[in-house]
């Protein structure tokens, strides 16, 4: 009976997923609670079990490295999109997966973007939080319609959602777009959520739309510097 229960549990986490690629925003740090850590090798492991390959910020230092770490040894492709500028600072040591090296820091978040099929947010600084808020304001203004996770690890990011509801009771976001934002304290938890997620639908800008102003503008800059 019991290894029944264990093939049955088996098939359950290795069914398809519906994202190919998850990209992760993260600390370069690994930050002071051994927590941070732990759910970081659990998610990565959650990536390996379901087949998911890995985008992500190209640093092998803090929770980047260790994530990037678990999710190539488990077999999964890695892809590490980095600015030039920080590869000596970010990179130490032996590079793993994929290293794609841009010019600087938005082209970083567009290669990262195009490349996945959901985010997910862990425990991180500056950094972390700019990329964060940025697909969220992307999903609002529907330049995309991929699901958005925060894993918050030990309550991490609970004054970030209280911020974000008190935007909500003060009319600066509407209860619709506070939706676009899933959270959940595990890995398990979390991914399980962002299978499940529906996309939110501002009608402010179509995907097309939005990628035919960015080739414009990149022509026009093209053209300008000609």
């Amino acid at each position: 009976m019991e290894n029944n229960s264990n093939q049955l549990q088996s098939s359950i986490v290795r069914s398809p997923s519906r994202f190919r690629r998850v990209c992760v925003f993260c600390g370069s740090s690994p930050g002071k609670n051994p927590s941070y850590q732990l759910a970081t090798v659990q998610l990565g492991k959650q990536l390996v079990e379901r087949n998911i390959d890995l985008v992500y910020g190209g640093g092998s230092l803090g929770l980047m490295g260790l994530l990037s770490r678990v999710v190539h040894d488990g077999g999964r492709h890695v892809l590490g999109v980095i600015p030039k500028t920080l590869m000596p600072r970010e990179l130490t040591g032996e590079t793993i997966g994929e290293v794609r090296a841009v010019s600087g820091m938005h082209q970083r978040k567009a290669e990262m973007a195009r490349e996945a099929d959901a985010f997910i947010a862990l425990p991180g600084g500056y950094g972390t939080l700019e990329e964060l808020l940025e697909v969220i304001t992307w999903a609002q203004l529907g330049i995309h319609d991929k699901p958005v996770g925060l894993l918050n690890v030990d309550g991490y990011y609970n004054s970030l959602l209280m911020f974000i509801d008190k935007s909500v009771d003060e009319g600066f976001v509407t209860p619709a777009a506070r939706q676009i934002i899933v959270s959940a304290s595990t890995a398990h938890d979390l991914i399980s959520k962002l299978e499940d997620y529906v996309p939110y639908h501002s009608g402010v800008a179509s995907k097309l739309t939005w990628e035919m102003e960015q080739q414009f503008e990149h022509s026009t800059i093209s053209d300008i510097a000609r």
